[in-house]
């Protein structure tokens, strides 16, 4: 049976069509994403890099963890809303502290790159012409 937590800082990341929510508990336990492991999640050195990196630039690695549910999207803009999630909720946490170092690695503001619409006429595409006839 789970035991119910309530002491945790809440934040949302985004990125694409990724969106994530995100709880920020203090203390040591096991940070999870859609009730797997961060680890089994997003499997690699990179993926680990990525979703560790808001801890390690506030130094607080081992005095945080992280309850995630993320939705949308792909792998790769699924794992920039959690970091972007875990910065806000870091933030929150410790707002002088914390803030500065994370805003100056620009992981607080959130990347409105998205993906183009398809126009009419386009063949599936977002920029492809239809060919023109030489004549």
């Amino acid at each position: 049976m789970k035991k119910k937590k309530t002491d945790y800082i809440f934040a949302k990341g985004r990125r694409k069509s990724a969106s994530s929510r995100v709880r920020l508990y203090k203390g040591k336990g096991e940070s999870t994403v859609n009730g797997k492991t961060v680890d089994e999640y997003f499997p690699g050195v990179v993926g680990k890099n990525a979703w560790t990196n808001p801890f390690k630039l506030v130094d607080v690695e081992d005095k945080y963890y992280v309850s995630v549910k993320v939705k949308g999207g792909g792998k790769n803009g699924q794992l920039d809303a959690v970091v972007h999630g875990i910065a806000r909720a870091l933030s929150l946490a410790d707002r002088e502290n914390f803030r500065p170092a994370l805003k100056k690695a620009k992981i607080l503001t959130r990347d409105p790159r998205v993906r183009e619409r398809r126009k009419i006429g386009t063949g599936g595409k977002a920029r492809r012409k239809k060919q023109s006839p030489k004549r």
